[in-house]
């Protein structure tokens, strides 16, 4: 039930925050926000020639700055919702298959040279299954990145849990037990990037490696 409502919270969210927006303008803006994360976290050099997932893509995800990449795969369980929005333009990544899936149906069948999941993991149904599975398709000694906002107060991750107090992410973990979630399926934490800092939530991006 909490999942069925974040994912309705969601496609609300999104409308909304288009609702003002160019499209010309904003996709350009958020290519380059794309560009520049891959640099900050430091795999921009990675990328060329990769088979790639992005995994709750979202209607403009981080699969816009894949252009120099050999495949990529981009699924995401509200792409048919997105269709709706001018923002979402799938025609203009050629080297990209869109799919309407949730992370917990990833089959494991197909491996990937790299594996993003931004901004997505606090919204799936089952985040341990989810973590399972996006685990389980980076190939060995490939590379998996993970946005998170991540609790900065102990006291206010138990009312959040309890409540909750953020509908549109309906898990609610710290920067500590994000990171354990790579480690006990047999990752290395490579990067934990702060990317930004919140009173209440701080934004990292986790660059692991399938080891």
């Amino acid at each position: 039930m909490k999942w069925k409502i974040a994912q309705s919270l969601e496609i609300k969210w999104w409308k909304r925050y288009l609702s003002d927006k160019n499209p010309e303008k904003y996709l350009k803006w958020k290519k380059n926000y794309w560009k520049q994360v891959l640099q900050e976290i430091g795999v921009s050099d990675e990328i060329k020639d990769k088979n790639i997932l992005d995994a709750g893509c979202g209607p403009a995800g981080i699969f816009m700055a894949f252009e120099n990449a050999s495949s990529v795969k981009a699924i995401d369980p509200l792409l048919d919702k997105y269709t709706d929005l001018p923002h979402f333009r799938p025609r203009s990544y050629p080297n990209v298959g869109f799919e309407k899936m949730p992370l917990e149906l990833l089959d494991g069948q197909m491996k990937y040279d790299m594996v993003f999941c931004m901004n997505a993991i606090n919204h799936v149904s089952d985040i341990h299954l989810a973590y399972d599975k996006l685990c389980d398709v980076v190939k060995a000694h490939g590379t998996l990145v993970v946005s998170i906002d991540a609790h900065n107060h102990p006291i206010l991750k138990k009312i959040f849990r309890a409540l909750p107090g953020d509908a549109l992410h309906p898990h609610q973990y710290d920067l500590k037990e994000y990171e354990q979630f790579l480690i006990e399926r047999g990752f290395k934490i490579k990067t934990s990037f702060l990317k930004t800092h919140g009173r209440i939530f701080d934004y990292y991006i986790l660059v692991a490696e399938n080891t």
